[in-house]
């Protein structure tokens, strides 16, 4: 079969590889469709420590069950998303329920080959069949949504609430939609890209600026998201928190960085600071949110590339251009 494999930090190729085979409790998927995200991009480029190479990255993904391994759960032409996480069951972490913060963490695509491939062999506990509305290339959205759900988990708030999101990329738009439904009274975005904001707008941000100097709230704002992961919209974003009120560090930033906050404020302000790392019994929940519509995958997913388009696809990713960008395996 074809995959991309990562040989070394900066270089990549396409590559006929042998077929997987499924082991116990394995299932191998057919991938249709896989999403690009900012930890692929880290591989690439040698800025994600977990990873070993060479590997095949790919944790976004949706596809067809066409093999089963022994004692294996599932059928064959099952069309599902599948949860990258590869928790040890046995640490601390683990053992409390917060496998998302496994002392051995591993994950599809990125401590083992993942999907950016024509098959993948993977759990068959870490399948969820696709409702039959929702198409593969919206399957592929699960994981990336999955991640937004675990951060409305963590996310102490009320309803009736105003929230601040810094980033309209896929995760700033995913939480945008989310915060929706989930009782906020407005949602404004900050986005240097006006384009971005521009999509934001229609999916149904109350207030949209690239600065929040431009936003009329001087009280500021219950909840604070910051989807960025950039210091300076972090340290803006922290400032602009309405006393009592809450910043959740949801975007990933550089390992080494740091930002410069007000311990005073915190104290006197009553101000809750909570982060969200990855996926944590919330793949399910995405998968039935996908199936009811909450979601506007048509608008989220702009690109479609085939295997050998990789290269192409990934600077189309650094360059900020377009929303969700897939690659789809089974194109020429």
């Amino acid at each position: 079969m074809r995959a991309v494999v990562i040989e070394t930090p900066g270089r990549f190729a396409v590559q006929n590889v042998p077929d997987p085979t499924p082991g116990p409790g394995e299932v191998v998927v057919r991938v249709d469709a896989v999403g690009i995200c900012g930890t692929d991009v880290h591989i690439a480029d040698g800025e994600f420590p977990p990873t070993p190479y060479p590997i095949v990255p790919g944790h976004e993904f949706a596809g067809s069950v066409v093999a089963l391994g022994p004692g294996a759960d599932g059928r064959i032409g099952d069309t599902v998303a599948v949860d990258p996480s590869l928790f040890c069951g046995a640490c601390h972490y683990c053992a409390i329920g917060r496998g998302n913060l496994c002392e051995r963490w591993g994950a599809i695509g990125d401590t083992v080959d993942g999907a950016m491939a024509e098959y993948v062999a993977v759990p068959a506990a870490n399948c969820y069949r696709l409702p039959e509305a929702v198409s593969a290339a919206h399957g592929a959205l699960v994981e990336p949504l999955s991640c937004a759900v675990h951060a409305f988990d963590v996310l102490p708030r009320a309803l009736g609430a105003h929230y601040l999101l810094y980033g309209a990329g896929t995760m700033g738009l995913l939480m945008l939609q989310l915060a929706r439904v989930a009782g906020a009274a407005s949602v404004s975005v900050v986005d240097i890209n006006t384009a971005r904001l521009e999509v934001a707008r229609k999916l149904g941000a109350d207030a949209t600026a690239t600065t929040a100097d431009e936003l009329d709230r001087p009280q500021g704002w219950e909840v604070v998201i910051d989807c960025t992961g950039a210091i300076a919209a972090i340290e803006d974003g922290f400032g602009r928190v309405r006393r009592g009120g809450v910043f959740q560090q949801f975007g990933v930033a550089p390992g080494a960085a740091t930002a410069s906050i007000s311990p005073f404020r915190i104290y006197n302000d009553e101000i809750t600071i909570v982060g969200s790392m990855a996926v944590l019994h919330s793949f399910g929940r995405a998968v039935e949110l996908m199936g009811k519509g909450v979601i506007d995958a048509d608008t989220m997913i702009t690109h479609g590339f085939g295997l050998p388009e990789f290269a192409d696809a990934l600077q189309t990713f650094r360059d900020g251009t377009g929303r969700k960008i897939q690659i789809r395996p089974g194109a020429i």
